[in-house]
């Protein structure tokens, strides 16, 4: 998710939730890991059981000079490690700088938006921000991720192989994707949103580009979501929800139904081109973040497998 201002065009009022409390987790006072709870051995058994083929799809985009954001991988001419040895081993190590973690596919750690000073379960950003990073509900509390995943193909509702900009996935899309899919979401799961517009994902046009907006889900959706008791939700684009957003004067209102309010996790800027090339809508889901101590997100590479 990039910074953008709120919107001045939504055409809804809106009304924010509350901040959350102080121990309003419904796994503990001092729960730092929201839904990711629900991730049980039962769901990885579950999710294991949909391996029929043995297929497996890398959900996550190549991290190159030239993607959205900043991101710069310097590799010296010369080895790093001269020749050692009477068998001349050279080694090569490199430098890495990006502009944060939350570039190319990454997941968002519950830390990553608050309400004011609230953030997920009550805890308050005077105790969390460090210089070094946050206290609690950084991306090492997570774990790892091994459960069933679906795919909603929400443009072949439309006949489209996209989605406009702007356009709101509703309630009612997520509903009628999952009939046409014949498929239900269960505790527990991970859901995937295809909008098409990672066909952008090299698109820098300021007013057409991949950065210059967004289709995504809508509040109805969230709130859907929120009551399927699902762990995580992601998508071919780079913030989850329509952006700019249609309720009026508000920012990213989704991230906050689903990262601060109900512990939901948010993975964003994924490739699922083949799986809808595919047809593949149901399938084991496998996402092991980067443990980085008081981090706010983890990049890193999904795989479904069918």
């Amino acid at each position: 998710m990039k910074n953008q201002e709120p919107s001045q065009t939504g055409d809804r009022s809106y009304s924010p939730p509350e901040e959350p409390e102080r121990g309003s987790s419904k796994w503990g006072y001092d729960d730092e890991r929201g839904a990711a709870n629900m991730m049980t051995s039962e769901k990885v058994l579950e999710s294991i059981s949909l391996i029929k083929e043995g297929k497996t799809y890398q959900l996550g985009r190549i991290y190159e000079k030239g993607m959205p954001w900043s991101w710069e991988l310097e590799i010296p001419v010369s080895p790093t490690s001269p020749p050692q040895g009477i068998n001349q081993s050279t080694g090569f190590h490199e430098r890495l700088d990006i502009a944060n973690i939350h570039v190319g596919t990454h997941m968002d750690a519950l830390v990553h938006v608050g309400i004011g000073d609230s953030f997920y379960n009550g805890f308050d950003r005077r105790e969390l921000f460090t210089s070094e990073g946050v206290t609690k509900l950084g991306i090492e509390q997570v774990g790892v991720f091994l459960t069933r995943g679906i795919l909603l193909n929400i443009p072949s509702l439309k006949g489209k192989p996209a989605l406009e900009k702007d356009y709101e996935i509703t309630d009612e899309d997520l509903n009628h994707a999952l009939q046409k899919h014949n498929l239900q979401i269960r505790s527990g799961d991970v859901v995937l949103i295809h909008t098409g517009w990672g066909s952008r994902w090299r698109d820098n046009d300021s007013e057409h580009g991949y950065l210059s907006g967004e289709p995504g889900l809508g509040v109805s959706a969230a709130h859907f979501l929120v009551q399927q008791q699902i762990v995580l939700v992601g998508s071919d684009n780079w913030g989850i929800e329509v952006l700019p957003t249609k309720e009026h004067d508000a920012f990213c209102p989704v991230h906050q139904i689903l990262l601060t309010v109900n512990g939901i996790y948010l993975l964003e800027n994924l490739n699922t081109t083949e799986m809808i090339r595919d047809n593949v809508y149901e399938f084991a889901f496998f996402f092991a973040p980067i443990p980085i101590k008081g981090a706010t997100g983890s990049f890193g590479n999904p795989v479904a497998v069918c």
